[in-house]
């Protein structure tokens, strides 16, 4: 019996030495994408852009809005032919405005989707990368909808990460 029990529990050591430990950490997603100095500059970018834009169809909004005016304070000195051409115009106008600010805005919105989406997959990749050269098995993701419900604080990587990143980025600029 003492010999079941010797060898029961050197099979036991053995089996416990051949496992290997898995390193792993987690990352908030969000915190490193919006901390990421490369994001920041781009939001500034687009944010700056769209103001811009804004400001400049406001202008043309006003002008439009100044010509619809004087054409109101005109109009019953107008012949009812003249009134309707003016008002065909007025109209086509204003759908013109109506279709530049759409497109402008389309425009932004996609560029800065595309932006954030190369800044995204470079973020991806530099963890990828990160966890392989520090020889990590798995390097989890934490998001606003929380996958994450527990993990000890010294696994969370984060702040590495986002330091890492931005040192990376800054050298290579």
């Amino acid at each position: 019996m003492r010999k079941f029990l010797w060898i029961a529990l050197a099979s036991i050591s053995f089996v416990a030495c051949n496992q290997t430990s898995e390193k792993t950490a987690y990352v908030n997603n969000t915190k490193v994408v919006s901390e990421f100095a490369e994001m920041k500059v781009a939001q500034e970018k687009w944010t700056k852009k769209n103001n811009e834009v804004r400001a400049e169809l406001e202008e043309k909004a006003k002008q439009f809005q100044i010509e619809v005016q004087g054409y109101q304070n005109i109009m019953k000195s107008m012949s009812q032919a003249n009134r309707t051409k003016k008002e065909q115009e007025l109209m086509a106008k204003q759908q013109q405005l109506q279709g530049e600010q759409q497109s402008r805005m389309q425009e932004i919105q996609q560029g800065s989707q595309t932006e954030i989406d190369s800044i995204i997959v470079k973020v991806k990749d530099f963890i990828q990368e990160y966890g392989k050269t520090n020889g990590y098995t798995y390097i989890f993701g934490d998001t606003e909808v929380s996958n994450i419900l527990y993990g000890k604080e010294e696994l969370n990587i984060t702040d590495k990460i986002i330091k890492e990143l931005n040192k990376e980025t800054s050298d290579s600029n």
